[in-house]
């Protein structure tokens, strides 16, 4: 759907963890999922800074390791904080997309 990425800035956090969040898995596999989600305007580079901010902010778990195909892979797991981080997402996600709910209506 044309427009969405700006939508998706805010949210893009919250859905990257949440799919960390089912199990261990590197940027690519992320593209590639978001993307098999119907969200084709989002790239790797896009995906990649966003998961560079995640680990900056102390969210993520880290390994690095070898790769049949070329460099080393970063592999991705949520730690704690990112739990938490991503449980507080869905608490807003919930209230915005409750308000936004009354106003279409209104």
């Amino acid at each position: 759907m044309n427009g969405l990425t700006e939508l998706l800035k805010g949210a893009l956090e919250g859905i990257v963890l949440q799919h960390i969040a089912q199990g261990e898995t590197y940027g690519y596999e992320i593209t590639k999922y978001l993307q098999d989600l119907g969200l084709e305007d989002i790239v790797e580079g896009t995906v990649y800074t966003v998961l560079l901010r995640l680990e900056k902010q102390g969210l993520l778990e880290v390994e690095r390791r070898k790769s049949t195909l070329g460099p080393q892979r970063k592999f991705y797991s949520l730690n704690a904080a990112g739990q938490e981080y991503l449980t507080n997402f869905w608490a807003r996600w919930d209230f915005l997309a409750g308000k936004m709910t009354q106003l279409r209506k209104a």
